[in-house]
C-alpha cells in the first residue's frame, strides 16, 4: 500500500505489541510500589531476575493466586 495505511496484519500486530507492553509497565509499577526494594535496585541482571521472582511469588500468594 503506498498511501502508507496499515494492512490488517500490521494493525494486529502494533495492538498487541502495544498491549503486551502496557501489560508489563502494569506489572513493573505493582511490583515498584508493593516492594519498595524493588525501587533502586543495581545488581546483576541474574540477581534483579530471582529477586523479582520471588516478589511475585509473594504477590501471588498475597492475592490467593496459585497460576
Amino acid at each position: 500500500m503506498s498511501d502508507g495505511a496499515l494492512t490488517d496484519d500490521q494493525r494486529q500486530l502494533n495492538w498487541l505489541q502495544a498491549y503486551a507492553r502496557a501489560r508489563a509497565e502494569q506489572a513493573n509499577s505493582l511490583l515498584k510500589t508493593t516492594f519498595k526494594a524493588v525501587r533502586r535496585v543495581s545488581l546483576s541482571p541474574d540477581i534483579i531476575g530471582a529477586i523479582v521472582t520471588a516478589a511475585l511469588v509473594l504477590l501471588h500468594i498475597e492475592h490467593g493466586r496459585t497460576t
